[in-house]
């Protein structure tokens, strides 16, 4: 019985590792533009076609590679090819919450609904990441503007 047991064990124990590998290799790389007007092309090269133009601190994830390109995309899902040189590691986030609506987010002082108002965003606001706190991140605008913002109402993790 105590060899069943132990093998059960060793069984579980690959597994588990195997499992942890396989949701390791699965987090999403995530980069955000460095430096205005930075497009997305439908294709690895600058001959593809122009899809769209971005401006800076926008977040996006790396889907896939090509040499010096990135396939990426974004908050909508929009998927389109960037040279990497146009993007960075440092962490920014998006306004997701209220597409099409005019229904701004809240801002506050501090972690958790308690805390005051100090702000409002928009969806598609792009704020860079400077700490994530209790399902809360405290995020700063590039007008230099910083407070809290619920987890869930942002994208770019």
């Amino acid at each position: 019985m105590r060899k069943y047991i132990l093998r059960k064990t060793c069984f579980l124990s690959v597994f588990l590792a195997s499992c942890s590998f396989a949701f390791s290799s699965l987090a999403a790389e995530m980069v955000s533009v460095k430096g205005d007007k930075v497009n997305m092309r439908s294709g690895p090269g600058i001959q593809h076609k122009v899809k769209w133009e971005y401006g800076a601190g926008f977040p996006f994830e790396v889907m896939k590679k090509h040499g010096d390109w990135l396939q990426v995309k974004d908050f909508e899902d929009e998927t389109g090819w960037i040279h990497k040189s146009h993007v960075r590691k440092a962490p920014h986030m998006i306004v997701r919450a209220n597409k099409d609506q005019e229904q701004a987010i809240n801002i506050r002082s501090g972690p958790g609904n308690d805390n005051a108002i100090i702000g409002s965003a928009y969806h598609g606001v792009v704020f860079s990441m400077l700490e994530v706190k209790s399902g809360w991140v405290k995020v700063q605008h590039e007008s230099g503007f910083t407070g809290w913002i619920k987890k869930s109402l942002l994208w770019g993790f």
